[in-house]
């Protein structure tokens, strides 16, 4: 456990996973920010983190506006990611494999939330179709779809990017600019006297930090953190699953990232297919719970994956791991931005999956908050703590 190198710092960010990373370096590549970041982060290995466990997708097919902009704003931040990152050379370019995802939908009902959703994703850009099932057949005739009205499919700047070399980057220049990783734990929190700021943080190793502004990035632990400012937020860890398997008859074209009916999920993953859930049963989970049941495997996704393809029937189990969502209770979407009476404490959490995918607009978004007090390049304003006091929904039809 490491002591901070200083008393004070400007910002302090509890968590240094992937969102934690992206504010650090947002904030600490802006020319108009000259303060110190402190980034404390419990587990520098990262091995159970969200961040790890993630499938990296990204997709622009949200039915919110606010979502697909924060989508889109990802897609030109991965495309463009050397230039964002100021022209260093040093910088590869990640992958942003665009076989899109396939919404299935097996009654008429959906399909006409699905060709609504699919009207505003157009609306603003973005490349959705929505196909019949004849069109599904054509372009993708291993589908079982005897099931199947129609669907919406999107070949435009959606599918599977490479977001470790975005966490990667964010840490490595984020030091360069200055920023302090810490490996250590926030484990209490000292508020002003009238209640409206956070004063101090303590960490596990007793030292006190006095703070500008704390920022919450604890992914799954995000309620545990917001409880020491005396605050309640409506997350909490739930297992998620990811199997890699072979197939003995590989398809003669990619897989896009298919969502079946059922639920269950799955896409190309190089040589291999990946395919992933949730539990029937979905609780929340204690946060170093990541057993696997393996019964998901045998009981449930197997045999859909092999009824909606037939092709595999015949396949090979490589690998499988459990991760957690934080999982936002209230409309499993993000909270974003500054508590409403603790002014200086700032969500970034809650995503409820979506956060790898989301981490570029949100990082971008909540620096703007520590700088300027505002958000200038996309208001975030939909995702903010007010709704969470008012109990009043995002409302987001697409939620896998």
């Amino acid at each position: 456990m490491q002591t901070p190198k200083q008393t004070s710092y400007d910002v302090v960010i509890v968590g240094g996973a992937m969102l934690g990373s992206s504010v650090a370096w947002f904030t600490a590549s802006n020319p108009d920010f000259d303060g110190k970041i402190l980034v404390v982060e419990k587990d520098p290995s990262y091995e159970f983190t969200s961040t790890v466990h993630t499938n990296s997708c990204m997709r622009q097919q949200f039915s919110n506006e606010v979502n697909i902009r924060v989508s889109q704003f990802a897609a030109e931040f991965v495309k463009n990611f050397r230039d964002f990152m100021g022209g260093d050379a040093r910088v590869p370019q990640p992958v942003l494999q665009s076989y899109g995802y396939m919404y299935l939908a097996d009654n008429d009902a959906f399909a006409q939330t699905l060709k609504e959703a699919q009207q505003i994703q157009q609306s603003l850009g973005a490349g959705t179709k929505h196909m019949s099932r004849d069109e599904i057949a054509r372009d993708y005739p291993f589908y079982h779809l005897d099931d199947i009205v129609g669907a919406n499919h999107n070949l435009k700047d959606e599918g599977y990017f490479d977001g470790n070399t975005l966490f990667d980057w964010w840490k490595r220049s984020a030091r360069e600019h200055g920023v302090e990783y810490l490996t250590n734990e926030v484990v209490a929190m000292t508020k002003s006297a009238d209640g409206t700021r956070v004063q101090s943080v303590t960490l596990a190793s007793g030292d006190v930090v006095s703070c500008g502004t704390v920022v919450n990035c604890s992914g799954p632990r995000a309620a545990r953190t917001a409880k020491m400012a005396g605050i309640d937020i409506p997350v909490e860890p739930r297992k998620r699953y990811t199997f890699i398997f072979d197939a003995a008859e590989p398809l003669d074209r990619d897989l896009p990232l298919t969502i079946d009916p059922s639920g269950v999920h799955m896409r190309s993953e190089g040589t291999y297919y990946l395919a992933g859930c949730p539990p029937d049963d979905d609780p929340a989970v204690d946060f170093d719970d990541f057993v696997q049941d393996h019964s998901i495997w045998e009981e449930k996704v197997w045999p859909i994956i092999a009824t909606r393809v037939p092709a595999f029937e015949r396949v090979k189990l490589i690998n499988s791991w459990a991760g957690h969502y934080a999982f936002n209770t209230l409309d499993q979407n993000a909270i974003i931005g500054p508590h409403t009476k603790v002014s200086n404490f700032l969500f970034v959490n809650g995503f409820s999956g979506h956060g790898f995918q989301q981490s570029p607009a949100m990082g971008h978004g909540i620096s703007e908050q520590i700088i300027y007090g505002e958000y200038r390049a996309l208001d975030l304003s939909p995702f903010g703590y007010g709704r969470i006091e008012r109990g009043e929904k995002f409302v987001e039809k697409a939620v896998i």
